[in-house]
């Protein structure tokens, strides 16, 4: 019996071949009927089919073949798990080695990178024409993966490399990839499900949106307008051209251009989902011109929307922008945050702006929101930096009593004591903790203390002075006793220093508010000694000079009245605490309440009695 000759066995492997490639024809054709069952059934074809061509020695022959199927398989795993797999660079590794094989190179190059494997690959490719339209599919998905993970300077390299650059001038993407030209596909060549010049359009365009993104969050606007404008006259899906309109409404917005922004965010908004980032901006655009009411609505529009689950399309069988876009984190223009986020914004712009009764309405059904699940915790934000869970009871009770509520106010401010108050023991032990450096800064004898101030102006506005008095004494109680001895402790850092100027500010208010309780009731010397130390404990505070200057004068107290009234015409301006930070909205309200009307008319009138001895002279 004669043995097989070398020709049998060429035939037989170019046989093996032939049938391999129909298999992944075939399961190529199965992948774009896009069904989502079919097409995992295909992947595990298309691996199987990889595994055979892996199975033999790396041939010229077979390598365009074994690497259509390698991108085959890439490209399905993508779109099926919409994120690029973390052994996604193991496989693109395993197909450059066999290219290498083939020329024997690989033996001192295993310890490579891949940046210096494809460095290897595309110079021995020179030698392998029939190579290339593979590799620079390969090389496309290579530049997805880089680009998805920011390693921008690999995918540079990469690229000049492959545009056959001589030199390293060049580094900038959007030139690279504008001049990256794969090689056309023979007819006869093997079923692909993505070629590489639609890969290449696909970089383009996520690589121009993801530089004008990151130049529109550092300030460099004009880059950032060119870069978004060539993204948006790109081929994209409907939804990453409405990310891209919204984009460019926010980068016009911040240039002083509302008109062109307004448009831009209209254009988003008819392209259909995401809702979400354009409504969010819209708001913006009409807080900037003023218009209340509409930014009010684009609010509403946009809780509504993020209340409704909206049925995702199935994904095409491709690699897609979107898979190559970073998920947007809140200093990004497409960051619109949760329904609650949102809910609070909506709220507390209603309490901004005067709308109470809306305001109060808005911060209940965001409780009602918060509460509907797990009970929510009391220290994370809603979402950086937005206010925690106390503030939020806090802000909600400013609210009700703002829109005359105060019996909801005192049920809101009672719940919120019920989670705090058991706290309030520990505060020593906290403190201690705190000057150790084992623990952050307590915020819990603000939120008790505020709460207690509240639940004294609700009674103001429920007529109880004795209620009222009480709980404005329960608040400076606390204030006074949960504080350290040693203030050095709690202000060290900027949260300290913040904590330090609310609690400064939360003590002046509660004194004041006691002292006004104390002079409607006629015990104006009371009154006079809670706003002496007000002013006492927070000198810059403009509103308890003005206090007492209005009861010094009326207990004729001339001369007292004489020094406060010339300190007062001595601050042009409130001294500002040196820090970049606002008070907690719930007390900017609260000292909004408590500021004296007609101030400079009083500072006048007073000037004119002091003026008058001196003309009768």
């Amino acid at each position: 019996m004669s043995r097989p000759s070398l020709l049998d066995a060429s035939a037989a492997r170019a046989s093996c071949l032939d049938l391999w490639r129909e298999e992944n024809d075939r399961l190529v054709r199965r992948a774009k009927l896009r069904r989502q069952l079919l097409t995992q059934d295909v992947l595990e074809g298309l691996r199987g089919l990889l595994r055979s061509l892996q199975g033999l020695p790396a041939a010229v022959p077979a390598l365009p073949l074994e690497l259509a199927v390698t991108c085959n398989v890439i490209i399905l795993r993508v779109s099926l798990s919409r994120v690029f797999p973390e052994d996604q660079a193991q496989g693109i590794r395993q197909a450059l080695e066999r290219v290498l094989e083939t020329q024997e190179q690989l033996g001192p190059r295993l310890e490579q990178g891949l940046r210096e494997l494809w460095d290897s690959v595309l110079r021995a490719s020179a030698l392998l024409p029939a190579l290339l339209p593979a590799l620079h599919l390969l090389a496309g998905l290579q530049a997805a993966l880089w680009l998805s993970t920011d390693r921008l300077g690999d995918l540079a390299s990469m690229l000049q490399t492959l545009n056959g650059s001589q030199s390293r001038a060049s580094e900038d993407l959007l030139l690279l990839l504008k001049a990256w030209s794969p090689p056309a596909v023979e007819s006869d060549a093997p079923l692909i499900l993505q070629d590489a010049q639609g890969l290449k359009d696909v970089l383009l365009t996520a690589s121009a949106f993801r530089q004008g993104l990151q130049e529109l969050i550092t300030g460099r606007l004009p880059e950032a307008l060119s870069n978004l404008q060539e993204a948006a006259s790109s081929l994209c899906s409907r939804s990453v051209l409405a990310q891209v309109y919204t984009a460019l409404g926010n980068c016009l917005r911040k240039m002083g251009n509302p008109q062109r922004a307004l448009l831009y965010l209209i254009a988003a908004l008819k392209e259909g989902s995401p809702l979400g980032p354009p409504l969010l901006e819209a708001s913006r655009l009409y807080q900037q011109l003023g218009d209340t009411t509409a930014e009010l609505e684009s609010l509403e529009l946009l809780a509504e929307a993020l209340s409704v689950t909206h049925s995702s399309e199935a994904p095409q069988i491709l690699i897609e922008v979107e898979l190559l876009l970073p998920r947007p984190d809140p200093a990004s223009p497409l960051h619109c945050g949760t329904q609650s986020h949102v809910k609070h914004l909506l709220a507390s712009r209603c309490l901004q702006t005067g709308r109470a009764e809306d305001a109060a309405e808005h911060y209940l059904d965001l409780l009602a929101l918060l509460f509907d699940g797990s009970e929510p915790r009391l220290s994370p934000p809603l979402c950086p930096p937005g206010p925690c869970m106390p503030e939020l009871f806090l802000e909600a009770a400013v609210a009700l009593i703002t829109a005359s509520r105060a019996q909801d106010a005192l049920t809101v401010c009672e719940e919120l004591l019920s989670r705090t108050s058991f706290l309030l023991p520990k505060m020593h032990r906290l403190w201690e903790d705190v000057r150790k450096g084992t623990r952050e800064l307590p915020h819990c004898p603000l939120w008790v203390s505020a709460a207690h101030l509240l639940q004294g102006q609700a009674w103001v506005q429920l007529r109880a002075q004795k209620e009222a008095i009480s709980e404005f004494s329960r608040c400076l109680e606390l204030l006074f006793r949960a504080m350290p001895e040693d203030k050095d402790q709690a202000s060290n850092c900027e949260q300290g220093c913040r904590l330090d100027a609310a609690l400064q500010h939360l003590r002046s208010a509660a004194l004041i508010s006691r002292g006004l309780e104390w002079a409607a009731s006629g015990q104006d010397s009371k009154a006079l000694q809670d706003f002496f130390l007000s002013v006492q404990m927070c000198p810059g505070h403009r509103d308890a000079s003005f206090h007492l200057l209005q009861t010094l004068k009326k207990l004729n107290r001339k001369d007292e009245a004489s020094a406060v009234w010339r300190r007062l015409k001595a601050q042009t301006q409130p001294p500002q605490e040196g820090a970049t930070w606002s008070l907690p909205l719930y007390l900017e309200t609260y000292l909004s309440w408590i500021h004296p009307p007609n101030c400079e008319t009083l500072l006048e009138e007073f000037q004119t009695s002091l003026a008058e001895p001196c003309d009768v002279l």
